[in-house]
């Protein structure tokens, strides 16, 4: 292994979304971490390809969690571990004797990280939910879509992956950091309802200053032509970002429409309806890769816009190796980069129970006792 968190060791208790993609960004990071996955989801058929990224660069045991041996394992994982991640709703893992109070009772200096759409406490906190009805309830979904229309979820990356996933991955980092410093460990409440309110910190101080209008007419929310996507004459489209008047008079000039505009005036609202039809005409009379000809690589602020399909084969992406591919699978290359102590992707996505003997006695378990703990359905 290799990365900034090489030596760390992390236990993961199975869920989806948020926090396998903390722990993969962990994992990407040299974490050693352990997933904990239902027995009941092991299914003994390791041949063939996990294709779930979000699980990659750890191994899985499968544990039964309603027999008491089965919670023991997890304990003596814990007495060894630097950090823990569950994502139950608040007082399952309580219930399941698995809660801080239990794990820090083992191993004082543990971080334990808890992930969970609405938080440990509040009216909320044991209603379901996802993704879309956390960044409503932040206010983040309001501000996501066009004026004259209704707002459009930002598929799942907001309050899942950047206010859930990363905010866990966050915490842990800096769990682990006050955990060197004081012995002591905590617990770490991440809610994607909070995260995706931290997210929007900068519109929050828009909004104090006066500065943030109705929805779909600001300047970063589609209101303003000169930041907004167009398509071109292939179907394709493009992307325009030139919110800086240096970059608008670059881009207005590339286009060869600097003489019809009054630069002086590029922020005037009065203007918008005008320069967004001109600009929708515009950019419709040449494809994609004709635009990319004349905009790429200057500081009109334009990029084209990408397909995953598409990505892969870019050649900036590729230069950076921003998505590469592992195993067989084009997937994202771990982020941030670390000049001295970089990450990698350190294994495929294991299936539930692909390593549960292995992990067990590299952890120190006595092959006679993973053979009882086997043989009494506590583990498998």
């Amino acid at each position: 292994m290799s990365g900034p968190l090489q030596g760390v060791k992390i236990v993961e208790i199975a869920g989806i979304g948020p926090g396998p993609f903390a722990a993969m960004m962990l994992a990407d990071m040299g974490a050693e971490i352990v997933r904990v996955d239902r027995a009941q989801s092991v299914s003994g058929n390791f041949d063939r390809q996990n294709l779930e990224i979000l699980n990659r660069g750890r191994r899985s045991i499968g544990v039964d969690l309603k027999q008491p041996e089965g919670v023991e394992t997890v304990l003596r994982l814990v007495e060894q571990a630097d950090a823990l991640i569950e994502g139950f709703r608040p007082g399952v893992a309580e219930r399941l004797n698995i809660g801080p109070d239990a794990c820090l009772a083992r191993n004082p200096k543990l971080v334990y990280g808890r992930m969970t759409g609405w938080g440990q406490d509040g009216p909320y906190a044991q209603a379901a939910g996802h993704d879309i009805n956390y960044i409503a309830l932040a206010g983040a979904l309001a501000h996501f879509g066009r004026a004259g229309s209704k707002p459009t979820p930002p598929i799942n990356v907001v309050g899942d992956f950047g206010g859930g996933g990363m905010l866990m991955a966050f915490g842990i980092a800096c769990g682990l950091v006050e955990s060197g410093r004081s012995g002591q460990g905590q617990v770490i409440d991440a809610a994607m309802v909070d995260g995706s309110a931290a997210l929007m910190a900068m519109m929050w101080g828009f909004q104090a200053l006066g500065g943030w209008g109705e929805f779909g007419t600001n300047v970063l929310d589609t209101g303003a032509p000169f930041y907004d996507t167009y398509e071109t004459a292939d179907g394709k489209y493009i992307s325009i970002g030139a919110l800086e008047p240096q970059f608008y008079a670059e881009l207005v000039n590339r286009i060869g429409i600097a003489d019809e505009v009054d630069l002086a005036r590029q922020m005037d609202g009065t203007t918008f309806a005008e320069f967004r039809e001109k600009f929708t005409v515009l950019f419709k009379t040449k494809t994609r890769d004709d635009w990319c000809e004349i905009l790429e690589h200057t500081d009109a602020c334009f990029a084209p816009v990408l397909t995953m399909a598409e990505a892969v084969d870019h050649p900036h992406i590729k230069a950076r190796k921003t998505v590469v591919n592992e195993f067989g699978i084009d997937q994202p290359a771990p982020a941030p980069r670390f000049s001295r102590t970089p990450g990698e992707i350190q294994g495929p996505p294991a299936w539930p129970g692909q390593h549960t003997d292995d992990v067990l006695a590299d952890w120190g378990f006595p092959a006679d006792e993973v053979a009882k703990l086997r043989e009494a359905g506590a583990i498998k």
